[in-house]
């Protein structure tokens, strides 16, 4: 029920998502079954499940307020299967916060995470990094900016396979110094923590140059830079228009450089990636961007399967036990 467009969006692009995996993926639709119905047309009843939610969190209400009143969201439906294992992971275009502070609540942490990070895969000149927090938690420690740490070095490694990923703490300065007492005390204690490769400080000019695989901040600083970075490419979109307005050669460039565009919309462009993983909790959960389009949406479930089929979490647990019985060990 979440995202701009809702079910008209969101139920076509689940679909997609499921042909494509060709019936590797079951689909359950949570939501108002009356508007979603209509939408599911001749899809095999066997593989699209529907479950009834008769209330929806909107974007502008408190997500804490809105998950006591609204017992029968959507979110909060979704979480439940996954909870009770009728699900395996949930996707929403819906309420951030909500998401966040439903799947803490009806699904919990993994052992050993303090709080749990939104990542976002970001392009750079190597490919692309994990950077987290991106929203999830607006104040923070620097135990768990270490946390998040290790959790993005795991998601780096599952899914983009770097094998010792090069984690970066983003800094206005490369010298260890630099920084507010966050960001100070952080540096001490991920230069001392062998769970994860460590390379320092990296500045916000580093992220687009592949300085790090895995790029660690607190949540405000997150979600500035993440909301900046979507706005790149519809200003460049902006410019190039204005510039092919300008006379015959530049529309016969244009045209010429037509397949470069399009390969640099893929790669900045949001709905390639689908959604961000919160990691953290006791389950796949994607959270997709509100303007999530059909193929945003699509994208976010096939990242949603892929974390699964590379059981995701289990190698997160893992990391933070092997952690606490080399504690154990040394003590």
């Amino acid at each position: 029920m979440g995202g701009d467009k809702g079910p008209k969006v969101v139920v076509p692009g689940a679909i997609d998502a499921m042909l494509a995996r060709h019936g590797e993926v079951r689909l359950v639709l949570v939501g108002r079954e009356e508007e979603i119905r209509p939408l599911v047309g001749g899809v095999d009843p066997a593989m699209v499940e529907i479950v009834h939610a008769s209330e929806v969190i909107d974007m502008h209400e408190s997500p804490a307020t809105a998950i006591r009143r609204k017992k029968d969201a959507s979110i909060t439906v979704a979480l439940r299967l996954v909870r009770e294992g009728k699900a395996d992971a949930m996707v929403s275009a819906g309420n951030t916060g909500a998401v966040v502070a439903s799947s803490l609540l009806t699904i919990g942490r993994l052992h050993g995470v303090s709080r749990p990070a939104i990542s976002t895969l970001w392009p750079n000149k190597r490919g692309g990094a994990v950077v987290l927090d991106v929203g999830a938690n607006h104040e923070c420690t620097p135990k768990n900016l270490v946390q998040f740490a290790i959790m993005g070095s795991v998601f780096a490694e599952r899914h983009l396979g770097v094998a010792r990923p090069r984690v970066g703490l983003l800094n206005i300065g490369e010298e260890k110094s630099k920084g507010n007492e966050l960001v100070r005390d952080s540096y001490a204690l991920l230069e001392a923590d062998t769970r994860v490769n460590f390379v320092g400080n990296v500045e916000g000019r580093d992220v687009f140059d592949g300085a790090a695989d895995v790029v660690v901040c607190d949540g405000f600083v997150g979600n500035v830079i993440l909301k900046f970075s979507e706005s790149i490419y519809s200003f460049l979109a902006h410019l190039v228009r204005d510039e092919i307005r300008r006379g015959l050669l530049a529309k016969a460039g244009a045209l010429l450089m037509a397949p470069a565009f399009r390969s640099i919309r893929s790669q900045l462009d949001y709905a390639e990636y689908g959604g961000a993983p919160l990691l953290g909790v006791k389950g796949v959960v994607i959270i997709s961007h509100g303007k999530s389009s059909r193929r945003a949406i699509a994208n976010a479930i096939q990242a949603a399967a892929k974390s699964v089929d590379a059981g995701l979490n289990g190698h997160i647990e893992e990391r933070f036990a092997v952690a606490v019985q080399h504690a154990a060990h040394v003590s």
